[in-house]
């Protein structure tokens, strides 16, 4: 009975070692996917319950974000902005196209054809990045990261259910990858970006990949094309890209891959792991003239630019590079140490009690360098963050991992007190994390 106990004793050990052990190799090669809530204990059948709870609450709760259209077309909102976003709707495509989800998958495609995509002119193929919820446009302009969400859930869509059921869906795809590739366009004039920057006249050149670094710019045109955003890097969207766009640009895709990762590595801060929200080609973090002001308390002190915190957008980061590594593992042993970093700074800062905005060498920022969302200019312990910190657990080997992992389940997505509540960014983010964590988001490879 003693050897018995004791044999028992050592398989507990060793199941939670390899729980706590990240994998080397990943979907692309495997099509394997660890489902860390029931390797930390959670039982196969309420993680279930619990995904598909959080999906309701993204598409059919109370709280829903995600809105139907007569018969053939549907939207998701960012409720506290009154708007539609390609962020958002190229989201819901590949939260869909997850989850099988058909119906839904098609609705957001064509709404975002209809109303969003440009269908000819100087912005053919690309995406106007917010619209009305009546479908009129807000901006022409893109917002790089729906283009790149666009494209990858497309060609999923193809190898999940084929091109002959009403949308060929790797066409579609194509003609976007066709478009994004740099060309010569007049813009009209106006000032750069957010009003800054020199004025945009004479022939241009308009791109989402910008042509010398081989990495994804803010914007695809005007000011927001000299820069780029750490929370738009998905190396291994590139592999997808490479392996099933069949554009001829295979190789080309693969060398992106490989650049984005680099990049990843400059702009993450060597001891937080923190981001800047935008930063140059090089890693550094982008001077952004957008907020302008000076110091609280401060009013005759000199203006100032903006600052450029981690926060909204950064959030993204971790569980952007934690799909990488699931997918890929092309740079497992970094992601690794980064994964362990940016979890080890949050937990500094308490588990429960961390905030969602910093500056990146991890001090906290004051007054007007707190960015407002939602009419509120405010620090929280908000559970996007909660989320994408959680996600990163399964590059992680330190014990820590399990506590963020367990905040994220035991999070309530409700109303702060003072009445401030996101479903949108918030809602979304926690889903992903949810499918992240349970082994639900992955590579579709085709007839899958």
């Amino acid at each position: 009975m003693k050897k018995v106990l004791i044999f028992l004793i050592l398989a507990v050990a060793s199941a939670s070692a390899r729980s706590y052990t990240p994998w080397t190799k990943g979907g692309f090669e495997t099509r394997q996917y660890r489902n860390l809530f029931v390797e930390m204990g959670y039982q196969p059948t309420d993680v279930e319950a619990k995904l598909q709870e959080v999906f309701n609450d993204v598409f059919r709760g109370p709280n829903k974000v995600y809105f139907e259209v007569g018969d053939t077309l549907g939207y998701i909102s960012d409720i506290k902005n009154h708007d539609a976003r390609t962020e958002g709707m190229s989201y819901g495509m590949m939260i869909a196209v997850q989850f099988g989800e058909k119906d839904i998958f098609d609705r957001l495609w064509r709404w975002s054809k209809k109303y969003m995509q440009h269908q000819s002119g100087s912005r053919e193929g690309y995406f106007a990045w917010s619209c009305k919820t009546d479908g009129t446009r807000n901006a022409d302009g893109a917002a790089s990261d729906g283009e790149l969400y666009y494209i990858t859930a497309l060609l999923f869509a193809s190898n999940r259910w084929g091109n002959d059921t009403g949308i060929n869906y790797k066409a579609e795809a194509q003609h976007i990858l066709n478009c994004i590739m740099p060309r010569e366009y007049t813009p009209e004039a106006r000032p750069g970006f957010g009003g800054f920057g020199p004025q945009q006249t004479g022939p241009q050149k308009m791109f989402l990949i910008d042509p010398e670094t081989q990495l994804i710019t803010f914007t695809p045109d005007g000011f927001g094309q000299r820069f780029t955003d750490p929370s738009y890097h998905i190396p291994a969207f590139y592999e997808v890209w490479a392996l099933w766009a069949d554009d001829g640009r295979s190789d080309y895709w693969k060398e992106c891959a490989v650049k984005s990762r680099a990049f990843l590595h400059k702009a993450t801060h060597p001891v937080t792991g923190l981001n800047a929200d935008n930063c140059q080609y090089d890693g550094s973090e982008m001077q952004m003239p957008r907020f302008p002001g000076r110091p609280q308390g401060q009013q005759n002190a000199p203006r100032r630019m903006g600052n450029n915190n981690f926060r909204y957008d950064s959030w993204r980061v971790p569980m952007n590079i934690a799909l990488d590594y699931e997918w890929s593992c092309a740079d497992h042993e970094w992601q690794q140490q980064y994964g362990e970093k940016i979890q080890n700074f949050l937990y500094s800062q308490g588990i429960d009690t961390f905030v969602d905005q910093y500056r990146v060498d991890g001090t906290l920022p004051e007054g007007d360098e707190i960015l407002p969302a939602g009419g509120f200019r405010k620090l929280r312990h908000s559970i996007g963050l909660v989320a994408t910190s959680a996600a990163a657990s399964v590059m992680c080997s330190h014990e820590k991992s399990k506590e963020f992992v367990d905040a994220l389940w035991n999070a309530r997505h409700e109303p702060f007190e003072d009445g401030y509540f996101d479903a949108y960014y918030d809602g979304l983010l926690r889903l992903f994390a949810f499918m992240h964590l349970s082994g639900h988001y992955r590579v579709i490879f085709p007839g899958e």
